[in-house]
């Protein structure tokens, strides 16, 4: 693993790519809610002194990821597709929904080199969106996807 130097300020937030069922997608272009997960707190006051206590409770939430892809006719365009229509199958008796899940990893280079990786487990795609489309705009038509998950981890 690469080591941040002396005269180095520490790793970018660049050069990453996100890996789903073992595919990279080369098309995301920001990635976004990467929290290893939040504890509930429960406080318990101790009657009469005017202490609270603070407890972890055993609830741990993970934050949704949000992932911001270019649209750009690659065969990135039909994966997200075809995972949006399992999860939301319009026209269709109700079935799907968060039932169709996806394990993934964000893994993050250095000048290369794998220096960290994140790995997700039981993602389903909880919305996606658009850019708006403007007469006369340069910008890019961008996908926003947000994924609901069963947890985060680094793991290297």
């Amino acid at each position: 693993m690469p080591r941040v130097n002396d005269f180095d300020e520490g790793y970018r937030a660049n050069e990453f790519v996100l890996v789903i069922d073992g595919v990279e997608s080369p098309s995301v272009s920001k990635v976004s809610g990467l929290s290893e997960g939040e504890l509930d707190t429960i406080e318990q006051p101790d009657g009469g002194s005017g202490h609270v206590y603070k407890l972890a409770a055993a609830k741990m939430k993970f934050e949704p990821l949000t992932i911001e892809r270019r649209v750009d006719g690659s065969a990135d365009d039909k994966r997200f597709l075809d995972w949006f229509h399992q999860t939301f199958r319009l026209n269709a008796p109700r079935q799907g929904g968060s039932s169709v899940r996806k394990n993934g990893m964000i893994v993050k280079r250095h000048f290369g080199e794998v220096v960290l990786q994140f790995a997700f487990y039981g993602a389903w795609v909880k919305s996606s969106k658009f850019t708006d489309l403007e007469a006369g705009s340069t910008n890019l038509f961008l996908q926003t996807l947000v994924l609901e998950h069963e947890g985060l981890e680094r793991v290297s």
